[in-house]
């Protein structure tokens, strides 16, 4: 029994869990500056945004394993398909479960959050459109994940629709400031699908998988990543200052340069895919300690302020 819960604990891939997370914190902190967060709103948002990553990681699974492109080359981790302790048929349920755990959270969210009619039916349909992107990136006859498309749907729904979604839920209206970080928390979930893709590009170009990484070439794709990560500091950066506090506030903030250009630095050095494998959990860490940082720098504002 013991045995059966780690392997769909593998499954679900909880190492990724803090990047759907992260963008619900930073949301909700913002929320708190503006005197309207919801503690009750934030954890049935973080509980939403667990299930939506666990089904993406389920389904990739299942995706990448039908087509495929989990092989022996594959530098990543092993998939729970790919070593045999999960069926095929066993991983569709088991989607259909999360699916279906992920719409009751989801309903749940919604009408304790929202009062307006017109709000609810949009969250329903932004909803269903994060569940039909989880899934259909690796599955289907035409999956999105293999003509580079991956990473404007990270971007879109770890960091627009994430912060400006959680950041409405609580207050029930939009700043268009937001989107700085919106932004930011954005580019540095493609960072982290960019440094998995770096890793696979060789396997997937042979399993006909035409990530970003891929269309660019290894070089390319590092020059890119560096991009994703000055971008994104630059957002946060920009948002801290123009706060109407005073500029010292936002100084611990800079902890985060330091790390993300550290990372950097190790990913234009590297000159093979199997340098860039043990790069995943680093660029993880640069999300979420760049994201709580700013999260606590915004706390730490508005409570001066």
């Amino acid at each position: 029994m013991n045995s059966s819960i780690q392997i769909w604990l593998d499954a679900a891939r909880p190492k990724t869990l803090p990047l759907a997370l992260v963008s619900i914190v930073t949301g909700s902190a913002l929320a708190f500056s503006s005197d309207s967060m919801s503690w009750s709103v934030t954890l049935l948002a973080l509980a939403t945004a667990t299930l939506l990553q666990v089904l993406s990681n389920l389904a990739n699974d299942y995706g990448d394993a039908v087509k495929g492109t989990d092989n022996e080359q594959r530098l990543g981790p092993m998939r729970a398909i790919q070593s045999g302790d999960v069926s095929v048929h066993s991983m569709r349920k088991a989607i259909i479960i999360n699916v279906i755990a992920t719409i009751l959270v989801g309903l749940t969210l919604l009408f304790h959050a929202l009062d307006s009619l017109q709000n609810i039916i949009a969250f329903i349909l932004l909803g269903l459109l994060a569940i039909a992107a989880a899934i259909a990136y690796t599955i289907g006859n035409k999956p999105y994940g293999y003509v580079g498309l991956g990473d404007i749907s990270v971007f879109i729904f770890f960091g627009l629709l994430g912060v400006s979604g959680s950041y409405f839920l609580h207050t029930g209206h939009l700043d268009y400031r937001l989107f700085l970080p919106a932004i930011g928390c954005g580019l540095l979930a493609v960072a982290v699908l960019n440094v998995n893709n770096m890793r696979d590009i060789e396997n997937d170009q042979a399993c006909g998988k035409r990530t970003v990484a891929v269309r660019l070439g290894q070089q390319k794709a590092k020059l890119y990543h560096c991009a994703l990560l000055l971008s994104a500091l630059l957002c946060f950066a920009l948002y801290l200052m123009i706060q109407p506090t005073p500029l010292w506030v936002s100084l611990p903030f800079l902890i985060s340069l330091l790390i993300v250009v550290k990372h950097g630095k190790a990913v234009w050095q590297a000159t093979k895919p199997a340098q860039i494998a043990p790069m995943m959990p680093v660029v993880v860490k640069c999300s979420v300690i760049t994201n709580i940082l700013f999260a606590g720098t915004v706390i730490a504002q508005s409570l001066i302020s």
